[in-house]
């Protein structure tokens, strides 16, 4: 189980849900509703016109991670990076989904780059520490997590995820205090960490 927990990813709306809302009229509206498809075919005809766009890339990238098509989402990504350098939503999302590929190096490249940007959120160091965990840099990776906490007390995930490194490296007390915080923020998993490790 603890396994299954390290290596999984929840990511998803957990990384976007403090961002703003991606691209822009209809594109927008078909993916606000689900209709992922939908706004892949508006924001294609859209980029055939306007390929610079880096809000119909981002959209779209996002629109075919919805529908499971990561080498599509990283392109979109990668060619909105291009354009805007400086754009965090685009490192966040191209960490996101090199996770999602198991591409870990990659995802902490673009982490990295994400937290050297000015005014950082807690998400571009959380998703370092992701990264970090994931290839078993844990010294580190407690580093980024507990950055991410600095940033955003509220960050109920974090806590999680710092608690889980804390539990398999043996610090339980650490874990439990991690997981009560979690579960009092409203991060679900925290509750199931509670009833198996701190018993």
């Amino acid at each position: 189980m603890l396994k299954k927990v390290i290596i999984g990813l929840c990511l998803g709306a957990a990384l976007f849900s403090g961002c703003s809302e991606p691209g822009e009229g209809k594109g927008q509206k078909y993916f606000k509703q689900g209709n992922y498809t939908e706004a892949v075919e508006y924001l294609t005809d859209k980029l055939s016109t306007d390929p610079k766009n880096v809000e119909a890339l981002y959209t779209r990238g996002r629109a075919y991670e919805e529908l499971g098509d990561l080498e599509s989402a990283s392109a979109d990504f990668e060619a909105g990076y291009k354009i805007d350098e400086k754009n965090t939503r685009i490192m966040l999302a191209l960490s996101n989904v090199y996770q999602k590929q198991k591409k870990f190096d990659r995802s902490l490249l673009y982490a990295e780059y994400a937290t050297n940007v000015a005014g950082a959120p807690a998400m571009a160091y959380f998703m370092k520490a992701r990264a970090l965990h994931q290839i078993g840099n844990t010294e580190e990776a407690m580093k980024e997590y507990s950055a991410a906490i600095e940033k955003d007390k509220k960050f109920g995930q974090a806590f999680y995820y710092r608690g889980i490194l804390k539990y398999a490296t043996k610090k339980k007390r650490g874990a439990c205090d991690d997981f009560k915080q979690a579960s009092k923020l409203g991060y679900a998993q925290a509750d199931e960490a509670m009833e198996e490790y701190c018993k």
